[in-house]
């Protein structure tokens, strides 16, 4: 099982990247993980429910001037160094 996977979604306000972990108790740590980007605005860990299916995830919202591809892949890669060196450790 990977540790993470995420999507873009397209909002109508806000494009937001959504991270879904397979361990929902990392939430904290990987939100603190990816304040190191200076194109994200606000990141939200949501734990409720939404369209009839758990919500446990992070969205991520970017800065209006912030290319959501490119963004993307720059969060994924972190995320892939920062699992593996947890793996490491």
């Amino acid at each position: 099982m990977l540790p993470f996977r995420s999507e873009i979604r397209n909002s109508p306000t806000q494009p937001t990247i959504k991270i879904f972990l397979s361990d929902t108790s990392l939430e904290d740590k990987i939100k603190n993980h990816l304040q190191h980007f200076k194109e994200i605005e606000a990141i939200e860990v949501c734990d409720g429910m939404a369209r009839n299916r758990a919500c446990e995830s992070i969205t991520v919202f970017l800065k209006d001037d912030a290319d959501i591809n490119k963004m993307k892949t720059s969060i994924d890669s972190s995320l892939w160094w920062y699992f593996e060196e947890d793996l490491v450790d």
